[in-house]
């Protein structure tokens, strides 16, 4: 399936967004989601009608994580703290949170314990292939799995995070 819609999806997506990076996300996503989603998927419709509604959903929400981005730096550039207020209330951080926890834990089980090891103990690459007698090389496949499997979260609570602060720095 990968192989034979690559190329399609990612046409699909950066004819509509024209980025590089956005196309790329969008592909990657469409396919974790096909797969993740595979058990629901319609035998009715062909298999290319759904993974475009993937791609397209997928493609939606990921601008609109992009604008949120945007306009909550925007905000902060511009000392505009009612704006970032209503982003911060539009934002649900424990949801997001709770989401980001459970994606962790279906992680495989090496692959959480390198992320959580890398990014929750602060350890080296180099101090996580010893312990876990692996090499440097593996740690940095598993951390970048990791998060790419996470983005998606990721880039939730950083919105989250950029709209706090903007509200600290002008004492609210």
């Amino acid at each position: 399936m990968y192989e034979s819609n690559y190329e399609k999806v990612y046409g699909y997506a950066f004819s509509k967004t024209r980025s590089e990076w956005m196309a790329e996300e969008t592909t990657q996503i469409t396919f974790i989601k096909l797969w993740q989603y595979r058990e629901r998927l319609d035998e009715k419709l062909s298999i290319s009608a759904q993974i475009f509604r993937i791609a397209k959903t997928t493609m939606i929400d990921l601008i609109r994580k992009q604008n949120h981005l945007a306009f909550a730096i925007n905000s902060v550039e511009n000392g505009e703290t009612s704006a970032v207020n209503d982003i911060t209330l539009s934002l649900d951080y424990k949801e997001t949170n709770k989401k980001l926890m459970k994606a962790i834990s279906e992680m495989p089980p090496v692959r959480r314990r390198v992320f959580e090891m890398s990014r929750l103990s602060n350890r080296s690459y180099r101090e996580i292939a010893e312990t876990l007698s692996i090499s440097v090389k593996t740690v940095e496949k598993h951390v970048s799995q990791a998060l790419k499997q996470l983005r998606p979260y990721l880039n939730s609570l950083l919105v989250w995070w950029i709209a706090i602060i903007c509200l600290l720095k002008n004492g609210r």
